[in-house]
């Protein structure tokens, strides 16, 4: 909790702060308050104020000097939540961040285990040696009084008068966690772990006390994986997020010689991101250098940053290109699993195409796409691990709420129960039927022809498109090496599929009016 108030028996109470004099007991003082905000501060929390006062770093020109948390690191601090994870372009600064704040909580709250667990152990090296630097220029009267050391190697700092511990091991260390209680854990690199990432970060979970903090924090590497799967499931586990693109460091800019022609792209980029011509000429090297890999190292986005292995089966330019415009839902319901951008609308005729799956908390999403017929349009998203009568329950109220749509259930595998339950047991009549039989059949000879009508949407209406999970699916849809098609290893393509019955449906469904019409005349 961040309150803005002085804090009783706070040094910064007079405004008036000296490390050199702290004792044990001032700094266990401190530990509680480390992220208010007292007016002396001018705004700033205790903890940034400590990290400028006490620690020290070595910057890119090599020199020592003062950690003054930069833009990426103060945006951290402002939404920084118990459970965090960082997606991030390259050398951003937050695991120095993250060593600082853990640091200062360590030698502040006695009985403090802080883990930091590298990807490397070159990686573990350089993390410590940011430790140990933090430790060597603190003022002498704290080194020689209640921060002296009994241990001090190269992995780990032990603080015997306030019985804290720093420790920063490898993921690849099969003891790591075991056997502790940690208070504050940093997963750095999680994304390139060895092993099975997501075993080690359960065990490393399990050794977590209560009101523990927890930051998991990378540079992308592909779709899948551990911290793909962390990432897209957050909001789902209480854990915030925090997306930083590489123009947030001030460091990754180029020099100019001769103005800049931009192409439509960086026009754009430059509009929408506010970016100056030194930023372009700066991301026209790295791309030149790191050619398609740019997008993964120096991420702009928090979709295309991840990168599908396999041929994509759709126009990635397309995808790309509204991602960067999609809109934010209007609406949000049953914890964001519920997305309507376009409410119902009096008169207006719509569709609600469902995917469905089995139910529990692992693998598939039911998913359901709401679509206007006359347009197009998406107009609302659901993906949930829901089944059986809950789902056919919420699918057909959500059918009812958008004016008595159509609603077509791809009846493949649980689809036949799900179809009998809306029509028998919930009592919906408007259901898609093929051939006399209620729900749409998607078979090895009508998929081809139904990602073939997404994708042709895709590249000649992008702006039907409203979902950005739904782009992030799209991305990730690939063609493997046997010829099929679908989603890249540890990704979904549940509301894919609902798009493309959706939008093959309503192909159907406008045929069938129009026939109607024609008959009336």
């Amino acid at each position: 909790m961040q309150v803005n108030a002085e804090m009783p028996g706070s040094p910064f109470e007079s405004g008036e702060f000296e490390p050199e004099e702290l004792d044990r007991d001032e700094l266990v003082r401190l530990g509680p308050v480390l992220d208010y905000r007292p007016a002396s501060l001018g705004g700033k929390s205790v903890l940034m104020e400590m990290a400028e006062r006490l620690l020290c770093v070595r910057t890119r020109d090599g020199e020592i000097s003062p950690l003054r948390a930069n833009l990426v690191q103060r945006m951290f601090e402002r939404k920084r939540g118990a459970k965090n994870i960082v997606l991030k372009a390259r050398q951003m600064g937050l695991t120095t961040w993250t060593a600082a704040r853990f640091f200062l909580k360590t030698i502040t709250r006695p009985g403090t285990l802080t883990l930091q667990v590298a990807h490397t152990q070159e990686a573990a090296e350089e993390i410590f040696r940011i430790v140990h630097r933090f430790y060597d220029w603190l003022p002498e009267e704290l080194r020689e009084g209640p921060l002296r050391t009994s241990r001090a190697n190269a992995r780990q700092i032990a603080l015997p008068e306030l019985d804290s511990q720093y420790r920063v091991v490898t993921a690849g260390d099969r003891n790591a966690g075991r056997g502790l209680t940690v208070q504050n854990l940093h997963c750095s690199e999680l994304a390139r772990w060895p092993g099975d990432p997501a075993d080690i970060l359960a065990g490393l979970r399990a050794a977590l006390a209560p009101g523990a903090e927890e930051i998991l924090e990378s540079t992308p590497q592909g779709v899948g994986g551990c911290f793909y799967d962390e990432w897209q499931h957050a909001n789902e586990t209480g854990t915030v997020r925090h997306f930083f693109p590489w123009w947030m460091e001030r460091h990754y800019c180029k020099p100019v010689v001769a103005p800049l022609s931009l192409t439509e792209e960086e026009a754009e980029l430059r509009a929408r991101a506010h970016l100056d011509f030194e930023q372009i000429a700066y991301r026209r090297s790295i791309r030149a250098n790191l050619r398609g890999m740019a997008r993964q190292e120096y991420a702009e986005d928090a979709e295309s940053c991840f990168l599908a292995s396999g041929e994509s089966v759709f126009e990635l330019s397309a995808v790309d290109a509204r991602l960067a415009s999609a809109p934010v839902a209007a609406e949000s319901r049953r914890n964001g699993e519920l997305e309507i951008w376009l409410p119902p609308v009096k008169g207006r005729q719509y569709l609600v195409a469902v995917d469905p799956a089995g139910g529990g908390s692992e693998g598939d999403y039911s998913a359901a796409q709401v679509v206007d017929v006359a347009t197009g349009m998406q107009c609302a998203e659901f993906a949930s691990h829901t089944g059986g009568l809950e789902l056919a329950k919420f699918i057909t109220g959500l059918a009812r709420e958008y004016n008595g749509a159509v609603l077509v259930m791809e009846r493949n595998n649980h689809g036949t129960g799900i179809v009998s339950l809306c029509e028998n047991v919930c009592g919906y009549r408007r259901i898609f039927r093929q051939n006399g039989q209620a729900g749409w059949l998607t078979t090895s000879i009508s998929r081809p022809a139904m990602l073939g009508r997404l994708n042709a949407a895709l590249v000649e209406n992008p702006d039907l498109f409203m979902s950005r999970k739904l782009l992030g699916e799209l991305r990730s849809f690939v063609r493997q090496p046997d010829g099929s098609t679908g989603a890249a290893s540890g990704t979904h393509d549940d509301r894919v599929m609902a798009m493309a019955i959706a939008l093959a449906a309503r192909a159907e469904v406008a045929e069938r009016q129009g026939q109607r019409d024609q008959g009336t005349k």
